[in-house]
């Protein structure tokens, strides 16, 4: 038996009646210190019913067990008596790990699921399709075998990369000496090597600051000819082969798309990835292009954008825009930008991806001593603490876990950190969010309103109950506004579409359910809550909020939309 309280069914009204009752209903959940959230949405709504319901509960199973509920009784401000739910562990920043020599094996793969790894990233600017297709087939093998964990996979592409050419062994560079660059190929001595771009020449001047491997080395331009750059060494070191050059300020005049990249993107539709991660996209054109590619194969593949170059930074929203979420990518935005504007940028794309509700992922240099120690430093620790508190929906590995010597201690130093400072976080921020809304005039009422209206308010309510959150998706669309609100507990989004089940695996707070629905709406409320019940998320007594909204109906009028709280009876 699950016992329901319909908290909310809305419709249009005049704005005038629309106030007062909604204030009326804002105190009743929030109690009279919480008012923000009713001064936020001041008209146009009024509560068409409250009342309570039984229903029977019906068997489900999920059969995942991510750590068993541990309620404690209270009476909440609204006078309802629920049960705290405190999920031990559950994360709600999600973990996206690097797959390389280190972790390319069927037991690592399972073992880094189990350790906390939401998305497995394949690095396309190593290895060949063969070795990745193999990641791929191990990543679905696991989720078809695992009951409630779901990993995602992303394809990062390599990108325009100006590096230096091969040598015979490491030059040694030193302070003040003189260093040359050409184009032409094949040159490596003990004063030049060559680089792989044939525009290299036109795209320095000099005074030019050159970065070698992100920074490990530095060059001052000094001048040029047709085919050579000729350079001053700053910070020396030893030159390999193939090192990564960048200019500081600029960025090369090369396609963000390369000719290599566009077969391994073609590689990802055949192999129905869930995300592109696209390398130095400097603006919104060549985000329009991959899409449209991508609807012309009817591949349903989201695109994440990774901002890592200088030209990147004035078109930052429209790329962002064009998107379906970014990556701060620090590496080379460290390199083409001075470093300390690197986590002032982090900050500003977090924000700017929270208030376009699209995710956002924080990467490289997490925790990059661990690729040979086994414990990270005091300043790594912080760094994850950082992004997980400026809200970064995602948090990365990179060598770490491609090719480190402690891969599976890394992905559990990044998964305690994560879970430590959101137990820190305070639920209030939520009124800061509301407060900051705008209500929609009758000009500008859409459903899209509608849908954001309601999610903000089944956050408050399910933040002020303490319970988690329930929601049904054929589209995604109103799980991953509710991980923009960020409740305080785990949002449960149930679908019956599978590709939406892998792609809501990257958004914060959302554990992603799949589950086909029948055309009764209670029996498939009752199977979810037992689904929960069953997989140990629950236990039975606790409330949930249930929400039915969105974009698209599911068992309900296209002009009614339900909050309800149900206590989870089994």
């Amino acid at each position: 038996m699950a016992t329901s309280m319909e908290i909310g069914s809305f419709s249009r009204v005049p704005p005038s009646a629309g106030l007062a009752s909604w204030r009326r209903m804002s105190r009743a959940l929030l109690g009279s210190g919480r008012s923000g959230a009713s001064r936020s949405w001041n008209r146009g709504f009024a509560v068409r019913c409250v009342k309570t319901t039984e229903t029977e509960g019906r068997e489900g199973d999920l059969g995942a067990s991510n750590g068993r509920a541990n309620p404690e009784n209270l009476i909440s401000s609204s006078g309802i008596q629920t049960r705290e739910v405190v999920l031990n562990p559950q994360r709600k920043t999600k973990i996206v790990c690097t797959i390389g020599p280190s972790t390319n094996t069927r037991e690592m793969i399972w073992k880094l699921a189990e350790a906390g790894m939401n998305v497995a990233r394949l690095n396309m600017s190593h290895g060949d399709h063969e070795s990745h297709k193999k990641i791929i087939d191990l990543v679905k093998e696991y989720n078809a075998q695992s009951n409630g964990n779901v990993i995602a996979t992303m394809l990062d592409t390599k990108g325009p990369e100006v590096r230096s050419g091969d040598v015979p062994q490491p030059i040694l560079l030193k302070e003040g000496q003189e260093f040359n660059f050409t184009i032409k190929r094949g040159v490596s001595s003990e004063n030049t090597v060559s680089v792989n771009y044939d525009d290299f020449v036109g795209d320095v001047e000099a005074g030019d600051i050159l970065l070698v491997d992100g920074g490990m080395m530095s060059l001052a331009v000094k001048s040029k000819t047709s085919d050579t750059v000729n350079c001053r060494v700053v910070d020396g070191g030893e030159l390999k082969s193939r090192r990564h050059l960048n200019v500081r300020g600029k960025s090369a005049t090369l396609p963000s798309i390369t000719e290599k990249d566009w077969e391994d993107i073609k590689f990802g539709v055949d192999n129905k990835v869930d995300f592109y991660a696209v390398s130095f996209v400097k603006d919104a054109k060549v985000v329009h292009e991959l899409k449209d590619y991508l609807r012309s194969c009817n591949a349903d593949i989201h695109v994440i954008v990774k901002i890592e170059s200088a030209d990147s930074i004035p078109n930052l929203p429209s790329i962002i825009s064009a998107s379906d979420g970014a990556m701060v990518a620090r590496g080379d935005l460290g390199a083409e930008l001075p470093i300390e504007e690197v986590p002032l940028l982090q900050e500003e794309i977090i924000r700017r991806c929270r208030s376009m509700q699209k995710p956002v992922i924080v990467a490289t240099n997490m925790l990059e001593s661990m690729i040979n120690h086994p414990t990270p430093t005091r300043a790594e620790v912080s760094d994850i603490a950082i992004a997980v508190r400026e809200g970064a929906d995602a948090i990365m590995l990179s060598g770490e876990t491609a090719h480190g010597k402690y891969p599976l201690k890394a992905v559990k130093v990044m998964h305690t950190v994560a879970l430590r400072t959101e137990s820190t976080l305070s639920a209030s921020s939520i009124h800061l969010i509301l407060a900051s809304l705008q209500a929609p005039s009758d000009q500008d009422f859409s459903q899209a309103h509608m849908s954001a209206m309601f999610a903000s308010h089944a956050t408050t309510m399910a933040n002020t109950l303490s319970t988690p959150i329930i929601v049904f998706t054929r589209t995604g669309s109103m799980a991953v506004l509710l991980s923009h609100y960020r409740p305080s507990s785990t949002i449960f989004a149930f679908t019956n579409d599978e590709r939406v089940k892998q792609r809501l695996a990257l958004f914060h707070g959302v554990v992603p359910i799949f589950m086909q629905f029948s055309n009764d709406a209670e029996e498939t409320f009752s199977r979810a809550i037992n689904c929960l019940l069953n997989g140990k998320y629950l236990q039975k007594g606790d409330y949930v909020t249930l929400v039915q909204s969105g974009v698209h109906s599911i068992w309900r009028q296209e002009s009614t939309h339900h909050i309800q709280v149900r206590k989870a009876q089994g």
